[in-house]
């Protein structure tokens, strides 16, 4: 029987503050104790003034800041999100020329849409796996084409029709969903023992919730040969299933997000309209302790996933985090991590997803 081999993985990411180093230290050594470590990359590293219209526009984060993700233990990061392409094509391959020579493989955007359905492949005890990444919820302008930058997507279908955005309802699935990941998934195989799939999708600032959506592409892409489905955009976490005795993370929360482009006292009048109507649609006042991390109070349970992949199904577990203030995550330990697990065995039930049960070791399985 061959050695099973460990992955950790984190949700989204955004490093806009100095010293990006010190923001991930806590949690750095679970990363560098797997085998591969995998996170989402949110936002453009890039010195591009660009602004993409269609959403709420991220500032490009600096690219010098990329270099904690690879001293942190990132392997491979997945870049198909809502804001990957707010600096255009040129922060695009700003990043994606930055994760290339820092040697962190990356999935989900690209020169064409062809690179951005393209899979990250890293190797670990002599056993591949490949990294698919797809946006789910728009905007559409930040979509890649066959001759132009952009993110890999899912084309899902609206309630009005109208192009997908953040805060779309969205009510089907085409039957183009199961072809795309079934045909990027069988061509991942040919080059990689393993392949993970991850979805940036759901509704943000909201607890528990998963939308049926969700739930039918995440199925899909285990249908289509995927060991396992991970997934962030929320900023916070949610809950797990399986699916064929594969796990899906529907929502991984905020592996490390420092940024004051959320914050209402700024210049650009975008993101400080943002910053109010957040409020207003969501119900919730951001703690202001945490001013590099404004989001749900709920938000400070957070947790790195874990997956052992080997000859059998996929096992899955959590490592508890909590986020302290100002937005720094820890590594959770005692009650604390008990009740961070406690956590997401409820927002589970409260989701209508099937029941789990996380061990005191984080070890998660289905409840029979």
């Amino acid at each position: 029987m061959t050695k099973a081999i460990t992955l950790a993985v984190t949700g989204d990411l955004v490093l806009d503050e100095p010293d990006p180093g010190y923001w991930l230290a806590e949690i750095a050594p679970v990363l560098q104790e797997a085998d591969l470590a995998i996170g989402h990359l949110e936002v453009p590293h890039t010195v591009s003034a660009e602004q993409l219209e269609g959403d709420v526009p991220a500032p490009g984060a600096p690219l010098e800041n990329l270099d904690a993700l690879a001293r942190a233990g990132f392997d491979m990061v997945s870049l198909a999100g809502n804001h990957m392409a707010d600096c255009g094509a040129q922060g695009i391959a700003d990043t994606i020329a930055e994760l290339d020579r820092l040697g962190i493989g990356h999935a989900g955007a690209g020169a064409d849409l062809s690179r951005a359905r393209t899979p990250a492949v890293a190797e670990a005890k002599g056993r591949r796996v490949a990294l698919l990444s797809y946006n789910c919820v728009g905007p559409q302008a930040g979509w890649a084409k066959e001759r132009s930058a952009g993110c890999a997507y899912l084309p899902l279908d609206t309630r009005d029709g109208a192009p997908v955005a953040p805060m779309s309802e969205i009510v089907g699935v085409p039957a183009t969903v199961a072809e795309m990941l079934a045909e990027d998934i069988a061509e991942a195989r040919k080059v990689a023992d393993f392949v993970i799939v991850a979805l940036h999708k759901g509704k943000v600032h909201t607890p528990s919730f998963v939308a049926p959506y969700e739930r039918e592409v995440a199925r899909l892409a285990v249908d289509g040969g995927a060991d396992a489905v991970v997934s962030h955009h929320a900023h916070i976490v949610r809950g797990i299933e399986f699916h064929r005795g594969r796990p899906i993370f529907h929502g991984l929360g905020n592996g490390c997000v420092v940024t004051r482009a959320l914050s209402p006292d700024q210049d650009n009048a975008a993101r400080r309209e943002w910053a109010t109507r957040r409020r207003e649609l969501f119900g919730f006042e951001p703690d202001p302790a945490y001013y590099l991390a404004p989001f749900h109070p709920e938000a400070v349970n957070a947790f790195i996933g874990t997956l052992a992949l080997g000859d059998g199904p996929p096992r899955a577990a959590i490592v508890p985090v909590h986020v302290e203030a100002p937005g720094r995550p820890v590594l959770a330990a005692g009650p604390r991590a008990r009740a961070i697990a406690d956590y997401l065995e409820k927002i589970t039930r409260d989701a209508g997803l099937p029941p789990i049960a996380v061990n005191d070791k984080g070890r998660v399985e289905a409840v029979s």
